[in-house]
């Protein structure tokens, strides 16, 4: 028996043992070639490229999950009227293109110490713009805009709710993307036709970045992002023939919908430097949920961002919801699809905003949590930041922001702690209706994994914990949506070698255990969903899409 060894230019060397003698080692082939590719691979970093609603991050990860570096730029929120919202496409490039150079200057790193980028996006926020020249024809429509509601309502009076619920998984809202393309497809002069003929590209943000950073050559999308879109099929896993011509969408301006973690291509030769690999994408609140690595049936994961998303993996099953929550694709890997139960708060981190831009409460985001602590609770006053309307389990777009309970010892306090608390009833509604789904699958929940900015807030996350009945947990690396974008990228070009080594590097920062009695927790809910009962409804109707 040999031992054989193999060197990088594959060339083979014996080594025999004494005759008569057993060899000291059993047989083996050591490929050299293989582990020097893997020990580079250590060497280097993974550029996850994070495209929120308000800002675009960037931030360079390490093989053990540390970050590196971080850049951070604001971008401008357009409010052409009440209950529209839009972004500038080439804000979102120019933002985005500029903290990714930040990131790596920073990091002191070069694009060729890249091993490969990620991205992850906000989702449902529609573009479209020119295949030749990478020109808009319009601004982004936003997740938060409202502008199709009227739309949405004649598609539900017409009985169409039920084959896209059944198709896509999601409810027939304003929310998503299909309605937003055909608003765009009417309202923009000869759009329809320029897109029936091939000349204009929609995506959601994920796609119009790839299209950018390859200069035009790649007009893709994942599975988790194509899934919100009201036009894809997430059980066939293609655009559906006949919700396109529903919402007559033309086939020519989709992309083409590719794996969350793979390698597409790579950037353009003169953007970095050096051409990077791109090799993840998934929305942000699935890049989350893998990052905080919910990658088993029935772990779930709480989202604190502008708005506040709560996914729950059901593994290989899509399971149907009976209380208005979305069945949606968490990520697809190797052609095979995980699927998730979530629940979305449109405005969570966004009330502070409000507080803060709208109010004038606040100087600063940060003063929030210090002023909120000046009072033991809210007083009796209760906030419903409805401000572009409900989302699950209601999903009413009509809705509009409430204060109640105020009397005149009310203080600006008061109205702080009640903005915080407003986050954590509204998810304690999303995990109430998600345990009702599952309650036949047999999946209980253990504990709900935390992250983005709100969940730094010690305060806001014990009362979460308190009105949920259930330990709140939030991990040691709390940008977890970036760190998912990361993992994923990582995993098509063996930076990491599997799922179980990335289950490995999540750990606990911080455990907040409930200790609200059962009775307090139900007045409060029920005091709450009074409450969200008097903003519903508040407007009869907007202007038609």
């Amino acid at each position: 028996m040999s031992l054989i060894f193999r060197h990088s230019s594959a060339t083979a060397y014996q080594l025999t043992p004494p005759i008569g003698r057993e060899p000291l080692f059993p047989f083996r082939i050591f490929e050299f070639e293989e582990t020097l590719e893997r020990n580079e691979l250590m060497n280097q970093f993974i550029l996850a490229l994070d495209q929120g609603t308000t800002s675009s991050r960037a931030i360079v990860f390490a093989h053990d999950g540390s970050i590196l570096s971080r850049a951070q730029k604001e971008f401008q929120q357009i409010f052409p009227q009440p209950g529209w919202v839009e972004h500038d496409p080439n804000e979102i490039w120019s933002t985005q293109s500029g903290v990714m150079g930040e990131a790596l200057s920073s990091a002191g790193i070069r694009a060729s110490d890249i091993a490969a980028i990620g991205i992850t996006n906000q989702r449902e926020t529609t573009l479209i713009w020119d295949r030749k020249t990478g020109q808009p024809i319009y601004n982004a429509i936003v997740w938060q805009d409202r502008r199709t509601a009227p739309y949405c309502d004649e598609l539900r009076a017409a009985g169409h709710a039920e084959v896209f619920q059944a198709k896509t998984g999601l409810v027939l809202d304003a929310y998503f993307s299909g309605t937003k393309v055909r608003w765009l497809l009417e309202h923009i002069p000869g759009a329809r036709a320029r897109a029936e003929a091939g000349e204009l590209a929609f995506g959601t943000v994920d796609s119009w970045l790839v299209y950018k950073l390859t200069d035009g050559e790649l007009h893709i999308t994942d599975a988790s992002n194509a899934s919100r879109t009201l036009l894809y099929n997430i059980h066939t896993g293609a655009w559906d023939s006949d919700l396109l011509e529903l919402l007559g969408v033309p086939p020519a301006l989709l992309p083409e919908v590719r794996n969350s973690s793979e390698v597409y291509g790579q950037t353009s030769a003169g953007l970095l430097g050096a051409q990077v690999k791109i090799a993840g994408i998934a929305g942000d609140q699935q890049a989350a949920t893998f990052g905080q690595a919910c990658l088993d049936v029935g772990m779930a994961k709480n989202t604190y961002g502008t708005g506040c998303f709560m996914l729950l993996n059901t593994g290989l099953k899509a399971v149907p919801s009976q209380n208005k929550l979305l069945t949606t694709v968490a990520w697809q890997l190797e052609g095979q699809k995980t699927y998730a139960l979530e629940g979305g708060v449109f405005v969570a981190g966004a009330v502070v905003h409000g507080l803060r831009d709208g109010l004038g409460i606040i100087r600063s985001s940060g003063e929030v949590e210090e002023l909120a602590a000046k009072v033991p609770d809210s007083g009796g006053v209760v906030l419903v930041p409805a401000f572009v309307g409900l989302g699950a389990p209601y999903w009413d777009p009509y809705a509009r922001g409430t204060l109640v309970g105020m009397t005149r010892g009310t203080t600006a306090a008061h109205i702080a702690r009640a903005a915080l608390e407003s986050v954590a009833f509204q998810s304690a509604e999303l995990l109430e209706a998600m345990q009702q789904d599952t309650a036949r699958l047999k999946i209980g929940l253990q504990e709900l994994r935390v992250d983005g900015g709100g969940s730094t807030n010690d305060a806001m996350m014990q009362f979460q914990a308190d009105i949920l009945g259930v330990p709140v947990v939030r991990p040691r690396i709390t940008e977890t949506t970036a760190l998912g974008a990361a993992y994923l990228a990582g995993l098509a070009v063996g930076f990491w070698s599997g799922q179980d080594e990335l289950a490995e590097l999540w750990q606990v920062g911080q455990r907040f255990e409930p200790n609200m009695g059962d009775s307090e927790r139900q007045e409060r809910m029920h005091t709450w969903k009074r409450a969200v009962g008097r903003s519903m409804s508040w407007v009869e109707q907007e202007g038609a899409g």
